[in-house]
């Protein structure tokens, strides 16, 4: 798969390390040629920089990686070069004190959509520090870490599925690009609760069988072990 990268940062380094790993074809563009330079050689396995526009263009799968306040107005000036194409989002509306940015209007990869009319709009990658897409892989007590995935195109759905295995992660269907929104608040308030209070935000869900409260025998088991 040829995969162009949009942005220099750390999530472009996190995930484009792995896909040229997994043997896609990666161009990293960069605003500053330079920094593009500098990390397609520390990925390595045949990365090669470029610009912005010359990594849109190149790119079948093309993965938005630069911060939510350009992202917009960057895409906006590619849209023609991303008509046809899958355009990964991995941004978080976020403010500094994890409040939504967008709260009351269109999700972050909405906006996203809308300056680029012509591209399939995937979200995924939103939720996890940078360092945690760094792994080799992201298993956590013998589990794949889980990457909700939202959009409208199958067959775009189908590639981002494809690299979130690449990633070493498991997808899972998210639903329609109108439930990105969801996805983007999911990330805000699982990153205040590790951040701001240090606490495991996978605690407030029990676990898949407790999803829609306990069975009748999982009840009695408890009151007998209450009794």
């Amino acid at each position: 798969m040829r995969i162009g990268v949009l942005g220099t940062g750390n999530m472009a380094d996190a995930l484009a390390t792995h896909w040229a790993r997994a043997g896609h074809e990666v161009v990293i563009g960069g605003r500053d040629l330079a920094k593009a330079e500098r990390l397609a050689s520390r990925i390595g396995d045949g990365a090669k920089p470029a610009g912005l526009r010359a990594a849109a263009e190149f790119g079948q799968v093309v993965l938005a990686a630069l911060p939510f306040a350009v992202v917009t107005d960057a895409v906006r000036q590619l849209r023609t070069d991303l008509a046809g194409k899958v355009l990964l989002d991995c941004t978080n509306p976020l403010s500094e004190d994890f409040q939504l940015l967008t709260e009351g209007g269109l999700s972050g990869a909405q906006q996203i959509a809308a300056a680029a009319p012509g591209a399939h709009v995937v979200k995924a990658f939103n939720i996890c520090h940078e360092d945690v897409w760094r792994m080799r892989p992201p298993v956590f007590d013998g589990r794949p870490l889980a990457v909700p995935i939202c959009g409208d195109d199958e067959e775009a759905l189908a590639r981002v599925r494809e690299l979130v295995r690449d990633a070493g992660c498991e997808p899972l269907n998210g639903g329609g690009l109108d439930r990105a929104g969801l996805v983007e608040a999911t990330a805000g308030l699982f990153i205040a609760l590790w951040v701001r209070e240090r606490a495991d935000a996978q605690a407030i869900a029990p676990p898949l069988a407790y999803a829609a409260g306990p069975s009748r025998e999982q009840s009695a088991d408890g009151e007998a072990a209450h009794g």
